[in-house]
């Protein structure tokens, strides 16, 4: 077979394989926008349920803020009466901060708490809540941030990979055998690195 020839099964090869490697990085880069929109999606989702969760625990703040406030008064004058009426309608996860605010005899303790909200027993379920799922919302925008790189980077490749499709293509134009080597061997060069950084990704399969 003559250098010619060899050189036309070469560029033939090359065109055929980074056609393929272009459609497949074309795909993938496709593939993980969708990804990162669904991760973005989620993440916006997360964070109006994180807000409503923590609305939810500022209102019931203001309840326990309000009923503590009258009953704290009828605590402090003795009322007994009138605190066991305010204490009775305390909401479930405040009545254990009270509780254990008076354990510290705030009346005499000047050490104790200012308030029952200053101690560890008052808890808001719909505030941890708000927390946790603002904690996931990051982590998915994070991994939103991560999917639109991902995606770049099989763009990047579509790139390189034209460029062999250039060099492969233009190689068989050239009138003299050393100038299509030489693009020939730099389209091959171009290739070969891309497909090896190409392997190093991650894959996503829509089944």
């Amino acid at each position: 077979m003559k250098v010619d020839e060899r050189l036309e099964v070469v560029a033939t090869v090359l065109l055929s394989v980074a056609t393929v490697a272009t459609a497949w990085s074309g795909y993938q880069a496709s593939r993980w926008n969708g990804e990162q929109a669904k991760s973005f999606s989620r993440a916006s989702t997360l964070r109006d349920a994180s807000n409503k969760a923590d609305a939810l625990a500022n209102a019931q703040t203001q309840i326990d803020v309000a009923t503590f406030t009258q009953w704290v008064d009828a605590y402090a004058l003795d009322r007994t009466e009138l605190a066991d009426f305010y204490f009775a309608r305390f909401r479930p996860e405040f009545k254990p901060a009270v509780v254990a605010w008076i354990a510290t005899r705030p009346r005499r303790n000047p050490d104790a708490p200012l308030t029952p909200f200053a101690v560890p027993e008052y808890k808001l379920a719909a505030r941890t809540e708000a927390e946790r799922l603002q904690a996931e919302a990051e982590l998915s925008s994070a991994a939103a941030r991560t999917n639109v790189q991902r995606a770049t980077n099989y763009v990047l490749c579509v790139v390189l990979f034209a460029a062999v499709l250039f060099f492969a293509g233009i190689g068989t134009k050239m009138q003299t055998v050393a100038l299509r080597r030489v693009l020939l061997g730099f389209g091959i060069f171009v290739f070969l690195g891309t497909v090896v950084w190409l392997a190093t990704f991650p894959v996503s399969i829509s089944v």
